[in-house]
């Protein structure tokens, strides 16, 4: 089994690694172009950002081909996976295959300019995250076929969130204050190499969203002009050095 996963603070990591198989991070393969992999059993495994696909794992689905007896495509969201699930089946389906197996885990959201962490954190018991982790996992181990469905309404509201929340601007509200020791960790935790220090850390205009340099931070130096919450988030069950192994682009 092949499992192909994109993490900027670890959830997806943390259920990749519940999945198991041979876990390749999408930032050290996405460069490359029309890849086709192969295997008996395929998964994709990603974070939903603003009811979307994130847009590093939207071109690699659109310049790879998998080829397998089982797919399954798993989204982890904090609030609503909106129609995301119902539109990578969609973007599989433009590039000659499908995922037999669609669907999504309920995790801790994130996303500091909408929610405060310590609240967000004690959420979590009601999520019932692992519970839902373990129905997933068996429904993939026994190869059952299910589809994500979206009605209408869903898919207009979250073409309208995801339009209004750009994730990908995220660079130009990020602030760095005076705790900053140029240590570079954010430079290594970011999938789209969009960091850079230049006698300070710099953005470039490729942010992915992910927000990992601002939650990885050992410092707690980076922050956003409308944040709510000064708490920082990384799953429990990753490590930051693989986070770092996930991410760093630097040569690529």
């Amino acid at each position: 089994m092949t499992v192909f996963y994109f993490t900027g603070t670890g959830n997806s990591l943390a259920i990749a690694k519940r999945i198991g198989g041979n876990l390749i991070s999408i930032p050290q393969v996405m460069d490359k172009t029309n890849n086709v992999y192969e295997d008996d059993v395929i998964g994709v495994i990603f974070p939903i950002y603003a009811l979307a696909i994130p847009k590093i794992v939207l071109n690699f689905m659109q310049n790879t081909q998998l080829n397998a007896d089982y797919c399954f495509a798993i989204g982890t969201y904090g609030n609503s996976p909106g129609s995301t699930m119902a539109d990578i089946q969609k973007t599989a389906s433009k590039n000659g295959y499908r995922f037999d197996y669609t669907d999504s885990i309920l995790m801790v959201d994130n996303c500091i300019p909408i929610f405060e962490m310590g609240t967000e954190v004690a959420k979590l018991p009601k999520k019932k995250t692992e519970e839902r982790t373990i129905s997933v996992i068996n429904n993939i181990r026994n190869k059952k076929c299910y589809q994500a469905k979206s009605s209408f309404a869903m898919r207009l509201f979250s073409a309208i969130i995801s339009g209004l929340l750009k994730y990908d601007n995220f660079a130009k509200k990020y602030i760095i204050n005076d705790q900053c020791n140029n240590c570079g960790i954010c430079i290594k935790v970011c999938p789209a190499g969009n960091i850079k220090i230049q006698e300070k850390v710099f953005f470039n205009n490729h942010c992915s969203g992910c927000q990992a340099c601002l939650h990885l931070c050992p410092q707690n130096a980076i922050h956003l002009k409308n944040e709510k919450s000064n708490l920082r988030w990384r799953n429990p069950e990753v490590s930051l050095n693989e986070i770092i192994s996930a991410n760093n682009r630097q040569g690529k």
